[in-house]
């Protein structure tokens, strides 16, 4: 069974950065995407970024790109998201999941994205508040 565990949220001042983590396991060997999503009360869900494990080809949503970086760590089977000049905006629950339906393995063509419905194993979800 897959578990997903984020962590590194927490309260920070508009301009200042955070770097949460989402620590993997039980995902099957090889490439998979995984994602980073976030909802603000009585907000949909969005998706954040996205990549593919062993692989790279990261992904930004408009409103956090150049600002948030993704990326991944084999050995320590772990996802981060390091987010800089952080903004009210981006004050959030942030979830990270993985794509646990389509392989990349056996569908090395298939875009990785946050949005895909392929997204079934998510975490409990780390906190991101940041004042003005």
């Amino acid at each position: 069974q897959v578990r997903l565990v984020e962590s590194g949220g927490g309260s920070v001042q508009a301009g200042g950065s955070l770097r949460l983590s989402c620590a993997a396991s039980g995902l099957p060997y090889g490439r998979n995407c995984v994602g980073w999503f976030r909802q603000a009360p009585g907000k949909e869900r969005e998706g954040v970024a996205s990549i593919i494990t062993g692989n790279g080809g990261p992904y930004y949503a408009d409103a956090v790109r150049g600002r948030f970086t993704i990326s991944h760590d084999n050995v320590k089977n772990t996802v981060y998201l390091h987010m800089s000049n952080l903004g009210p905006e981006d004050s959030a629950m942030y979830y990270c999941a993985a794509d646990t339906i389509n392989s990349r393995v056996l569908m090395p063509d298939l875009p990785c994205r946050p949005r895909s419905p392929g997204f079934t194993a998510w975490g409990q979800g780390t906190q991101v508040t940041v004042s003005s």
